[in-house]
């Protein structure tokens, strides 16, 4: 039986590992950024007229996942804000939205209107989007003489989900010609570099004004960062210079990803605050390494789109109700059409459609699908889950459209039939 008093009582005993733990979070902007003076000062520079009363030019922002987007804008913002205090200038609004989670036209205009002006709120739906936009311009107006900066965090996905969405952000681009008093910048943040290829001309033309391009850390770049932090999130004597390496060099295979570098330490610490230890080991960070990539592949899989789920479930099921045998294409699909048939609402997609989501599924490492040739038989395709089934199980249960499927057995296991090009064919051995 786990003894809670003794637990905290050596817990208010062992050495404190953290002096403050939230300066390894994302969202702490620090005194200096590392290695981001190029990108700093471009930013300013585009912003600076707004001390002036003008409106700056839109911008992009391009970069892979930690990279220091979000933390460089956060950073010329409070530099800028407090710029217009101390000069007694009228301060800039900043609207702030992430559009995987704000990810529909209707929403981002709601959510920038809402923002402005909590009082009066927007519904969440409802309205008529040229009603929304109305509205949108008449608590802008409100700000006279004032600048409003509205940041699209992942514009990308925006894009990617609604094609009305080109729309939205045509009439953004294009807001200051309506507006009597204020004035709109918009920034948009894409960790995708290629991203303004998928945008309407016309949103481009109006949109990316200014282009600003973050590349990815290196190692020693990386240990710095973790360096200037650790100095002050951890107690003396905490950690040493061997685990900063360490999590630099891991997370620098990770495309140079700041942010997992910096995840990677908090964990490391927490799971030694919590083992009681006086200091951070190396088993420490490896722990936490698997508890993120745990994390990371439960956030996947939630954010699949309800196909992608069902053909991870289908393959789930076989190898749940099949040990032993070789999972191939044409059982997945088999599966796939079994459970298909019992999501309402859920229509039927082509063998070949459901090829290139195993092959998606493959990239992003859930799943191994290894094609071996069978020579004059032709290549097949075989698959098996990277995660434990009990895994993907915690991952997707909580769609209540799947819930009910998880102890399926599929019929087609005691068959002797696969599918290839949506013919059925008899098995061979």
């Amino acid at each position: 039986m786990f003894d809670i008093e003794n637990y905290f009582e050596n817990f208010v005993k062992t050495n404190k590992i953290f002096e403050e733990r939230n300066i390894l979070r994302p969202e702490f902007v620090p005194k200096i950024l590392p290695h981001r003076d190029i990108q700093i000062r471009k930013i300013a520079e585009i912003v600076a007229c707004t001390l002036k009363n003008s409106k700056p030019s839109n911008i992009f922002l391009f970069g892979k996942t930690g990279t220091g987007k979000t933390a460089v804008i956060n950073y010329v913002k409070d530099h800028l804000n407090n710029q217009c205090r101390n000069s007694d200038i009228h301060e800039p609004k900043w609207v702030s939205l992430n559009c995987q989670q704000v990810n529909t036209g209707y929403r981002v205009l709601a959510r920038i209107c809402n923002d402005l002006d909590p009082d009066d709120p927007v519904p969440i739906a409802g309205w008529p989007i040229d009603v929304v936009f109305d509205k949108l311009i008449e608590k802008l107006d409100t700000f006279v003489h004032g600048i409003c900066f509205i940041i699209l965090d992942e514009i990308d996905i925006l894009v990617k989900k609604m094609a009305k969405s080109h729309d939205i952000l045509y009439n953004l681009a294009r807001i200051n010609s309506r507006l009597k008093h204020a004035k709109v910048n918009i920034i948009g943040i894409s960790n995708v570099l290629n991203f303004k290829n998928a945008l309407d001309p016309r949103v481009l033309s109006s949109l990316g004004e200014e282009e600003i391009v973050f590349p990815a850390y290196n190692a020693n770049e990386l240990k710095e960062i973790l360096n200037q932090r650790a100095n002050s999130a951890f107690q003396n004597g905490a950690l040493t210079l061997e685990i900063i390496s360490l999590c630099a060099a891991l997370a620098a295979k990770e495309h140079g990803d700041a942010r997992k570098a910096l995840d990677l330490l908090r964990k490391a610490g927490e799971l030694a605050e919590r083992r009681q230890s006086p200091n951070i080991t190396p088993d420490f960070v490896y722990f936490a390494q698997d508890d993120i990539e745990k994390d990371k592949m439960k956030e996947y899989c939630e954010s699949l789109p309800l196909q992608n789920k069902t053909i991870l479930l289908s393959i789930y099921s076989m190898q749940k109700y099949r040990s032993g045998n070789a999972i191939i294409t044409g059982d997945v699909y088999t599966c796939y059409l079994e459970l298909q048939k019992q999501i309402p609402g859920l229509n039927k997609l082509s063998q070949r459609r459901v090829s290139e989501i195993i092959r998606e599924l493959d990239l992003s490492g859930i799943l191994n699908a290894q094609i071996k040739s069978n020579g004059r038989y032709g290549r097949t395709k075989f698959i098996n889950l990277n995660i434990p089934l009990e895994n993907l199980n915690t991952f997707l249960i909580n769609d209540n459209r799947l819930n009910d499927l998880f102890d399926y057995r599929p019929r087609c296991i005691e068959s002797n039939t696969t599918c290839f090009k949506g013919q059925k064919y008899i098995k061979l051995g």
